[in-house]
Formats: C-alpha cells, structure tokens, sequence
C-alpha cells in the first residue's frame, strides 16, 4: 500500500495495487474509486483532501 498527499492540487490517492485501473467510480462527491479488470479496488482518490481531514499529510499505520 502506498499513500500520496499533492499539497499543490489537495488529491490523497491511497494506492492499494499495482495492476492497472481499468474503470473509475465517484462512490460520493470527492472519492473516487479505481478498480481493475476483475473488479478489485486498485486505489481511492480524495479530491480536496484537506476539507475531508485535519492534517492529510500525517499519515498513521497500525497492524492488531
């Protein structure tokens, strides 16, 4: 998994796959899903991140 934060134009984009993203969806208004050929969910997208979270450039990683 890999997670990206574009300070200049406010996109998160959550990279959960490498294969390649074959259809794209707006589940609701700024995030949008990328999904490949079997239907698997390759990345999320937050279009103007910053009014959806406090800090999107702090990033926290747990495993339980």
């Amino acid at each position: 998994m890999k997670v990206k934060y574009d300070k200049q134009v406010d996109i998160l984009y959550i990279t959960l796959s490498q294969e390649e993203v074959k259809e794209s969806d707006e589940y609701k208004s700024g995030i949008i899903i990328d999904y490949s050929n079997d239907g698997s969910i390759v990345g999320i997208e937050i279009l103007n991140a910053s009014k959806h979270m406090p800090n999107p450039s702090k990033v926290e990683y747990e495993v339980a």
